[in-house]
């Protein structure tokens, strides 16, 4: 088993991933610049408590402050169940309504690495065309939806939807540090654009949102997409859950959508 990096070593590392100074977080923890230089750097051990405090203040995520408090000498505090569990089973039957409730617009929900773990009746359909090999479990929805052989062709503002699912991906990478995410993006990163495929306009940052424009046999659908978290989560697996709802960015959009759901 990989040992751990020191507690001081990895508290710096998020302290500097938040680009914060020692100050700033010194004065949420209520202790000295000195003493947080002196936990940084190992001459000091923190207590539990300290560690839940700056790991609060830094958004450390449940599984990582699990991490600082092994490193620290302390048991993990935060559980880790599967989404099938028992204990789950609420937060499962939650996810299920969202989900359900959302039709006829399509909706799924995605765990921290983008694996598809639930999706709606609206997703299958809308994914029937593409080869059956690729839906198999598990799904990596940013890699089925840039990849050649994947959703890449049916998306008709794929330079634009490209550039916002890579920068998307970017900030995650940089908010947890997580290797298995900076290795998708280097992944995606080289993948090459598709023939006629137009660069992402100089202005999308400005806009208020990207669309998703997908070619359907049911005509082209112009969706907007959002990200819903829990709140409050105590569960490893709850915490990285997402799910991604899109709604119709047009009247026509909804309509298809609407005729969909009643004929499928």
């Amino acid at each position: 088993m990989q040992s751990l990096p020191p507690v001081g070593a990895q508290l710096r590392a998020w302290r500097q991933r938040r680009r914060l100074s020692q100050l700033d977080l010194a004065g949420h923890a209520a202790v000295s610049t000195r003493h947080l230089s002196c936990l940084e750097t190992g001459r000091a051990l923190p207590s539990r408590e300290m560690v839940l405090r700056l790991a609060d203040r830094l958004e450390v995520p449940l599984r990582e402050r699990n991490r600082l408090l092994t490193a620290a000498g302390y048991a993990p505090l935060y559980r880790e169940h599967a989404l099938a569990d028992p204990e789950m089973r609420a937060a499962e039957l939650a996810v299920e309504r969202v989900l359900k409730a959302h039709e006829p617009y399509p909706a799924l929900a995605v765990d921290r690495h983008w694996h598809m773990v639930a999706a709606n009746r609206m997703v299958p359909l809308l994914l029937a065309e593409l080869p059956p090999a690729l839906l198999q479990p598990p799904v990596n929805v940013l890699r089925l939806s840039l990849q050649p052989g994947g959703l890449a062709p049916h998306i008709a503002n794929l330079g634009a939807w490209r550039a916002h699912l890579l920068d998307r991906l970017r900030h995650q990478v940089q908010a947890s540090g997580d290797p298995v995410l900076a290795a998708l993006a280097e992944e995606l990163h080289a993948l090459p654009p598709l023939p006629g495929e137009q660069p992402a306009p100089p202005t999308a940052d400005a806009g208020v949102y990207v669309p998703l424009r997908l070619r359907t046999r049911w005509g082209e659908l112009n969706l907007i997409s959002i990200i819903t978290i829990f709140g409050t989560p105590t569960d490893i697996t709850l915490s990285e859950l997402a799910l991604e709802t899109f709604f119709p960015a047009d009247d026509a959009t909804a309509a298809a959508l609407q005729r969909l759901a009643a004929t499928e």
